[in-house]
């Protein structure tokens, strides 16, 4: 077990790698400084909508709409601000508010009725496209025209000063640090070894010191990147240290196993989509804001990048199994990907070929993986 595990891990890094060198081959400006900060921003989009659909995919559902979703929660947010006036701080809270409400009530449809979530999700993102052309009447809505100082543009324009980067990589990794020795005190972590704990710590801090450095080079730390940080935390600890996350666990590991032991099956797998609703919301604001209008291929296929950065990244479809780091990880290779065919002008067909390519890859990989457990 430890062995094949280690050779999906080492897989990810050799695909990752391997992306990165045929990209800079072709061209150099792959690892120039404002590349790779664009690529920051272009992984925080995806990486966010990943981890809300890894929440959905460890109870063992789907979200097929989350796409479609992207689209009109963010073009609901443009058409207000822009075309309505409205304050952003409100326009925002009430899409929010908005993907909340929706997704609880697919998945209290869901889980109620008894519907498969790939039918209702699959109807979610055909009525989503629809309302989002709707609201934008086919047209376009451009999101800065009043510069970036208005608080939903700058969501994708605004850079951390690289002075308070660095302070803030040095506030976060004390603070992880301090969180390590305190958990050092717990029962469950004291089976740990310290020092392969402080060599992981270590590990960390120059990961989070690089990437500053590098994001430096360009204008400083993309405020886009801050809001995947706290995402990816949230989700980390919601997952890891909850009754919750344990229960979408138990439930994706064995529904019925759940239903026994006293885990209230329904109510956490609608939270789940609820949460999915939230992190939509986020994302189309998002994913807005980096195209600089609301148009309709806004969210396009966003959903299926979701989904192959969550099963690269270890998570399997059958439910019960999936990490936020493996997520972020198979992200990575996503936005590496999608950054790097942009960059050298692909054809949209064969962006197409590509990302299916890379999805139907996945599936596959989780499959096998999930034949050889069994055996």
């Amino acid at each position: 077990m430890p062995s094949r595990l280690s050779v999906r891990d080492f897989s990810m890094a050799i695909a990752l790698a391997a992306i990165v060198t045929f990209f800079t081959i072709r061209s150099p400006s792959f690892l120039g400084a404002r590349n790779l900060s664009m690529l920051c921003i272009e992984l925080s989009i995806t990486a966010v909508l990943a981890l809300g659909m890894l929440l959905v995919i460890v109870p063992a559902e789907i979200d097929l709409s989350v796409g479609s979703g992207v689209g009109l929660l963010g073009g609901v947010a443009s058409v207000l601000v822009f075309q309505r006036h409205w304050p952003a701080p409100l326009a925002m809270a009430l899409v929010i508010a908005a993907g909340l409400g929706v997704w609880l009530a697919m998945g209290a449809l869901i889980v109620k009725q008894k519907v498969p979530s790939f039918i209702i999700t699959l109807g979610g993102l055909l009525v989503f496209k629809g309302l989002h052309w709707l609201v934008i009447q086919n047209s376009t809505v451009p999101v800065a025209p009043g510069g970036e100082t208005n608080l939903f543009s700058i969501l994708t324009t605004y850079y951390v000063p690289p002075a308070a980067g660095l302070l803030l990589a040095a506030l976060i990794t004390g603070a992880s640090l301090a969180a390590y020795l305190l958990r050092g005190r717990t029962e469950s972590a004291a089976r740990e070894d310290r020092t392969f704990g402080l060599m992981k710590w270590f590990v960390f801090a120059q990961a989070v010191f690089l990437f500053v450095l590098v994001t430096n080079s360009y204008r400083g730390v993309p405020l886009a990147s801050l809001i995947l940080s706290a995402v990816a935390w949230g989700v980390y600890v919601l997952l890891g240290d909850t009754p919750f996350g344990r229960h979408l666990y138990a439930i994706g590991g064995n529904e019925e196993a759940a239903r026994v032991s006293g885990i209230a099956v329904d109510w956490t797998v609608i939270r789940a989509f609820g949460l999915m609703g939230i992190i939509t919301a986020f994302t189309g604001l998002l994913q807005t804001a980096y195209a600089g209008a609301s148009t309709t291929t806004v969210g396009s296929l966003m959903e299926l990048d979701a989904v192959a950065a969550c099963v690269i990244g270890g998570t399997s479809l059958r439910g019960g199994r999936g990490t936020v780091v493996g997520v972020l990880s198979g992200a990575l290779i996503m936005a590496t990907l999608l950054n790097g065919m942009t960059l050298l002008a692909v054809p949209p067909e064969l962006k197409f070929i590509a990302r299916g390519s890379v999805l139907a890859l996945a599936v596959w990989a989780d499959v096998r993986l999930s034949r050889t457990r069994g055996k």
